[in-house]
């Protein structure tokens, strides 16, 4: 029985052309960046052509890109880096950010900062005005993801920072599902700090990056050398920037083909679900082509899981950072606080590189027969 899997949005495999990028890095290129001689210049060079490569695709500026460990590194880097030394004030977010976004705000809590959670409609976006009425003279940032983790479903970004247009107030977004899938333009999107990790895009884990616009006062917080302009010291992991390189170049090729590949395939994984006659429920809309969470009634979330790894069909109950965990989704709490159960029964299926059409056929048709047979 082949194994199929639906969990590209808590990883992705790694792009055959990314590993064969990195390889003569990792066999010739071992010079540190930041030594004078030829062999760092070697190594410098391959960060600053990926540096400047990765900017063009989001209309950045090469300065405007920090390399970082991942995704997790970059939020926190970008919302430790501009709150600190500011004084104890306000800071706005919703209740349905990736736990490296809410698990900061909580730290900064203890600190004394004053937090406002914006919860979700029950469509799982956030409402502009609700971002807008809880906007204060003392609030220093803002930070509202571009797409949820758990449901696909995409924020109002843009029109968030309409409203901070004439507000001092900085806009940062955790963008790590949308690179790839969504437009991104960070000049004319007008977001002061953007979030991204390479291994959600068939790219190697342990690498991301931060697009912080230039001149935003940023503070580092890790202390060592002067790497990436002071603000993440720590020498750079040169073959892993080399692959998130051809990760992001391979983006941008296909962009339009790929995401219409996977809207294609979430159509056929629904659609083979109502033909075998499974009842279920969308959580969210208006999700990315990639991303699909279904609430099925009179079910157990552990018992599914378990019972599609025995069938050898990965899924995910929510974010990968909770993976193994049966606790309530956050985000499902937040956008159905009248129906706890979707909190319990539901399943998020992420399309990808390791699917075709076939394959996720046969991926419904084995769920639909453990519904069936979980359900006598």
């Amino acid at each position: 029985m082949e194994a199929i899997y639906l969990d590209h949005a808590a990883t992705t495999p790694v792009h055959e052309e990314v590993i064969e990028a990195m390889i003569p890095v990792y066999r010739e290129v071992f010079g540190n960046p930041s030594s004078i001689h030829q062999h760092g210049r070697k190594a410098r060079q391959i960060l600053d052509e990926a540096r400047r490569n990765i900017a063009s695709v989001l209309g950045a500026n090469e300065k405007e890109i920090i390399f970082t460990s991942g995704g997790t590194e970059a939020d926190n880097l970008a919302i430790f880096g501009v709150t600190e030394n500011t004084g104890k004030s306000h800071i706005i977010t919703t209740s349905i950010e990736h736990h490296a976004v809410l698990h900061t705000m909580q730290e900064l809590e203890k600190q004394g900062w004053e937090v406002t959670y914006v919860d979700p409609e029950p469509d799982g976006a956030v409402d502009p005005e609700k971002i807008e009425a809880a906007l204060r003279e003392d609030t220093v940032l803002v930070s509202v993801m571009m797409v949820n983790n758990e449901t696909g479903v995409k924020q109002p970004v843009e029109r968030i920072a309409d409203i901070l247009e004439d507000h001092t107030a900085y806009f940062h977004s955790d963008a790590v599902q949308a690179l790839g899938i969504e437009d991104i333009d960070v000049k004319t999107m007008n977001v002061d700090l953007m979030a991204f990790s390479g291994h959600k895009i068939s790219g190697p884990k342990g690498i991301g990056f931060l697009y912080a616009t230039e001149g935003i006062p940023l503070k580092s917080r890790t202390f060592g050398g002067e790497q990436e302009r002071k603000r993440r010291a720590g020498t750079e992991n040169v073959q892993a920037v080399k692959g998130l390189e051809k990760a992001v170049q391979l983006l941008k090729d296909n962009k339009q083909e790929r995401v219409e590949e996977y809207s294609k395939y979430k159509t056929l994984f629904l659609e083979t679900l109502n033909d075998q006659e499974v009842p279920y429920q969308v959580n969210g809309m208006n999700a990315v082509a990639s991303i699909v969470n279904l609430s099925f009634s009179d079910m157990n979330v552990e018992t599914m899981l378990t019972n599609f790894d025995l069938e050898k069909v990965s899924a995910s109950s929510g974010s990968a950072c909770t993976a193994g965990s049966v606790e309530p989704s956050h985000v499902l709490s937040a956008m159905f606080p009248e129906e706890p159960e979707r909190m319990t029964n539901s399943i998020r299926f992420s399309f990808g590189a390791a699917n075709d059409e076939a394959n996720v056929k046969e991926a419904a048709m084995r769920v639909a027969a453990i519904y069936t047979r979980l359900n006598k």
